[in-house]
């Protein structure tokens, strides 16, 4: 443990997160969180029916969740060899380079952030109708934001059990409602008749396919952060592939159901006009004409917590990409220490916070619209950065079993990463080609074009910043990727760490 001072001087912090805190369960409930299903089948679907007009959203789901399962496979096989809270950075900087893993840091932090952001627009779109039905009373929605803000800025700096243990109350609460409402959607069809042809596999041939795929990438952003709280897991090389593995599987699940299930309740080929004149009131009004005044206050309610606690997710998962990047001197240190008093990253907690902040004021002096302007726009430009990232990802773990020797089985090291590797390449490049139609603007409307574009110069810049690095700060350089070797190799003094045997670095931590 290496301690500094603060500025004040009397808060020491350090540059190692709390190790052995969580075990499967509580990574599975950031990792699900984070994808927060009632929001993705509330917000995420009904709007995606309503902008893009497709109807395949559910057999989307499925597509992209069995192209994630095989990226999984190499993925947490590789998590071993890669105990580091930066993950997709860390994956990169050891299969295509450090250039790249300085590259895939800002892309990953930029990309996180926008996810975080653009929730709290869906956050104060939840508890609008909520605070109105309860109290009578109208508040605008970037306050309601800024009152959520402020809880997850607090939660932020504190123990991250504490953070797991309300995240699994609040995710346990959304997954059994959206099961409710789903078995009744189900009951009452449209027509008497459960209808299957949003599930017909033919919608995944048909033009604007990307922007399901998009959509689906949208609601599954999470599922890849057990690796993330690697350093903080009890046993790194089970919790990670169990969290992993498990946190897709239900978030699949409750995808499919959920988005099939209301095109059944509305009938398929009304459901894009039914989306599109309700939005997300759409799951609320169907399950009033089924369920009951009760069952829909329940619903709105856990469907404001179900934000809330993607917010908490997202806060964490993207203060401790920070701290990775702190650590590794790709950010200023002091985003790479933590709290002495509880082993938060500190730094990273306070940079979401302030983002949080100044986006919600100036969202809310623009007048921007929560769901629209904000979830939705934000979301998918924050889930075309993670699905590139993803892309970049399973070229990068190709090749490091390709030079690496290892005991794993050829499907592990090779078979399901080429796979991976090609699927979600052929994903990304269709989600780019019909980026217009997630969006809901014209093919050539500047939105269309700033957003990937913007990635780009991020990653050129990125690299460009990497060789920097690697020719005037060699010790900074050789450490990109390490995670907590980093402050080890440097806080003993090692010498210079580029002349240092790099194969210890593939060494894998305990399996069990």
């Amino acid at each position: 443990m290496f301690n500094t001072n603060a500025a004040g001087g009397d808060t020491k912090v350090t540059s190692a997160l709390a190790a052995n805190r969580l075990g499967v369960p509580a990574v599975t409930y950031f990792a699900i969180s984070m994808c927060t299903p009632f929001t993705v089948l509330a917000g995420v679907t009904t709007t995606g029916y309503a902008v893009t007009g497709q109807i395949g959203i559910p057999i989307g789901f499925l597509a992209m969740g069995v192209v994630l399962a095989v990226f999984c496979v190499g993925y947490v096989t590789m998590a071993p060899y890669v105990p580091n809270a930066g993950a997709f950075n860390a994956y990169i900087a050891k299969g295509l380079g450090r250039p790249a893993g300085v590259a895939a840091s800002w892309l990953a932090l930029a990309s996180y952030n926008a996810m975080q952001i653009g929730v709290y627009g869906a956050l104060g779109d939840a508890a609008q109708p909520l605070l109105r039905a309860w109290f009578g009373i109208d508040v605008a929605w970037w306050v309601i934001s800024l009152v959520g803000w402020a809880i997850v800025a607090v939660l932020g700096t504190q123990h991250i059990d504490l953070n797991g243990k309300i995240l699994a109350v609040l995710m346990i609460a959304e997954c059994l409602v959206i099961l409710v409402y789903a078995v009744s959607f189900l009951l009452h069809p449209a027509g008497g008749t459960v209808s299957l042809e949003t599930l017909a596999p033919q919608h995944l041939f048909e033009p604007g396919v990307g922007a399901l795929f998009c959509l689906a990438v949208l609601g599954f952003v999470g599922f890849e952060t057990a690796v993330v709280f690697s350093e903080e897991a009890k046993v790194p090389g089970r919790t990670v592939p169990v969290a992993t593995y498990l946190s897709l599987g239900v978030t699949t699940l409750l995808y499919v159901l959920g988005s099939w299930a209301m095109s059944v309740s509305t009938g398929p080929g009304r459901i894009t006009e039914q989306a599109g004149t309700h939005g997300s009131e759409l799951v609320f009004r169907l399950a009033g004409d089924q369920l009951g005044v009760m069952m829909v206050g329940i619903g709105r309610f856990l469907y404001v917590t179900s934000v809330l606690a993607c917010l908490i997710a997202f806060h964490n998962a993207a203060a401790r990409y920070a701290f990775a990047m702190g650590r590794e001197r790709l950010l200023p240190s002091f985003f790479g220490q933590t709290s002495s008093r509880n082993s938060s990253p500190r730094g990273g907690s306070i940079l979401q916070s302030v983002l949080g902040f100044v986006a919600i004021i100036c969202f809310g002096v623009a007048g921007l619209h929560p769901l629209r302007d904000v979830f939705f726009i934000w979301t998918s430009a924050g889930a075309m950065g993670i699905l590139l990232l993803i892309v970049l990802t399973s070229f990068a773990i190709v090749l490091f079993f390709a030079r690496t020797l290892t005991p794993e089985s050829a499907w592990k090291r090779t078979i399901a990463p080429v796979l991976a590797a090609a699927s979600t390449l052929v994903a990304f490049v269709l989600v780019l080609a019909n980026f217009d139609v997630t969006l809901g603007v014209p093919p050539n409307s500047t939105l269309h074009w700033a957003i990937p574009g913007g990635y780009l110069v991020l990653l050129l810049v990125g690299l460009l910043w990497g060789f920097r690095l690697r020719g005037r700060k060699p010790r900074v350089y050789a450490n990109i990727g390490l995670g907590a070797k980093s402050v080890t190799r440097t806080g003993l003094g090692l010498g210079r760490p580029e002349d240092q045997d790099d194969t210890t670095e593939f060494a894998p931590i305990s399996r069990y």
